[in-house]
């Protein structure tokens, strides 16, 4: 659990150089297993919020900006409704 908060500390002060197994292991934590895997992306399916799915991407090992902002967003209202 210390890990995934420094991963969500390192996510929220620079969202643009992320590696995509850091956040592979946040979503993992948060929303369980990914709806799909095994190529470049990952599908996870949150309920309670819209749009109701998460897609990131392996760019070169990172993730792109918008999509770790996305994860943020979606952990944060997650964190909201508890």
């Amino acid at each position: 659990m210390a890990d995934i908060q420094k991963i969500l500390v390192k996510m929220r002060l620079s969202p643009f150089n992320v590696r995509f197994g850091d956040v592979c292991r946040v979503c993992d934590h948060y929303f369980g297993e990914p709806r799909q895997k095994g190529t470049s992306h990952r599908i996870f399916k949150v309920p309670r919020i819209y749009p109701p799915l998460i897609n990131i991407q392996n760019f070169k090992g990172k993730v792109k900006e918008y999509q770790a902002r996305q994860v943020l967003g979606a952990i944060d209202k997650l964190e909201d409704e508890k």
